[in-house]
């Protein structure tokens, strides 16, 4: 059984989708970062960067409780655990590695601050909005040229599309279309009738909020001065 600490955010719904893509049973345990949960104490010594998701195997390695924070550490746990979603020759596992990593440390940071200036930011920064703006199109033409040659970012369907496709959901808010990215859209439309990809979607969906309906006790929790406090 997996205790799963989650809200339903991009990195959230990697998880979530993994889950249930596969039979492993999971209780959803939800991190209310609207209103200060991630800076709990005891979720703190599950997550130490507060940030959601993070779990807790209950029946981790040597069969005892195991946690794991990172989504995409929590992603290579799970398909290490279940032997699904990554492949077990060394050549084919990297490719795997290589897309995940990507959508780490290039698709999740960069569209994350295009969302934050383009419709968090109390002001609007041309310079800011622009550049973020403009990575987001240059990410995008990347998976673009990538989904040219193969069905899946790693060829089979991986923890690599379950990574990346939450973050592009949002297209619209990172200033981009679809049909700018011919095998990205068809890519992203197929990942769209994954039924698990919809179960996953749907998981504390009814507690999603857009930037127009969170209040500026929630804004400053996730971008104010909470996040800097010494704990």
């Amino acid at each position: 059984m997996i205790d799963l600490y989650t809200w339903p955010t991009p990195n959230g719904h990697k998880v979530h989708i993994f889950l249930e893509e596969t039979d492993l049973e999971y209780t959803v345990i939800p991190v209310n970062i609207l209103t200060g949960d991630q800076f709990d104490p005891e979720f703190l010594k599950i997550s130490p960067n507060n940030k959601m998701p993070a779990m807790v195997d209950r029946d981790g390695p040597d069969g005892k409780p195991y946690a794991v924070f990172e989504s995409g550490a929590m992603l290579l746990y799970l398909a290490e655990k279940t032997g699904q979603f990554m492949p077990s020759g060394m050549a084919e596992r990297y490719t795997v590695i290589q897309w995940l990593m990507f959508q780490m440390g290039g698709i999740g940071p960069m569209l994350g601050q295009a969302h934050h200036f383009r419709l968090y930011a109390p002001e609007k920064i041309d310079y800011a909005f622009d550049r973020y703006t403009n990575e987001a199109s240059r990410l995008y033409r990347v998976v673009d040229t990538r989904l040219a040659e193969v069905e899946y970012l790693a060829g089979d369907y991986s923890i690599a599309d379950m990574a990346t496709y939450p973050w592009l959901r949002y297209h619209e808010n990172q200033g981009q279309k679809l049909e700018d990215y011919p095998h990205l859209k068809r890519w992203y439309d197929a990942l769209s009738e994954r039924p698990a990809v919809q179960r996953g979607l749907a998981v504390l969906q009814e507690e999603s909020r857009s930037p127009q309906q969170m209040d500026q006790q929630a804004k400053d929790l996730l971008f104010g001065t909470a996040q800097y406090e010494k704990r």
